[in-house]
């Protein structure tokens, strides 16, 4: 394949970099996501819950499901944020990641810890229902 001249980078190179941005953008976005759609399931689920069921019961079923929905979120939060870490940390031997891709990956852990902690605020008063009441 040929080099473009003014850039020295061939179709190949400049396939794999928009790769690598569009991995960094879907990166970015994930934790966030997640947390969105755990807050969504929370509350929706405890109103439609409440509704149909209302029992104790169901007050009791309604915060093992939030519980399991949080550790899940957490988990997919943590593990992006892991990655994010390892892709922002600065490393000697890692001179190949670009500055913009060391940017992104810092959004995406700075994005993780705020979405980690909201996960954890929306389901904190999971732990006070006493009734659907």
């Amino acid at each position: 394949m040929k080099e473009d001249r003014m850039t020295g980078i061939s179709p190949w190179q400049d396939q794999d970099g928009f790769r690598s941005a569009t991995g960094s953008l879907f990166r970015i976005a994930l934790a966030p996501t997640v947390w969105a759609f755990h807050f969504l399931f929370c509350y929706s689920g405890a109103a439609v819950w409440c509704a149909k069921v209302g029992t104790q019961d169901g007050v009791t079923f309604l915060r093992l499901s939030i519980l399991g929905l949080t550790l899940l979120a957490l988990l997919v939060i943590g593990w992006q944020g892991w990655h994010s870490y390892c892709q922002c940390a600065p490393h000697d031997h890692d001179d190949h990641v670009e500055r913009p891709a060391r940017l992104l990956g810092h959004a995406a852990f700075l994005l993780s810890i705020i979405s980690f902690v909201g996960v954890v605020y929306v389901a904190v008063p999971a732990l006070f229902i006493e009734s659907c009441r």
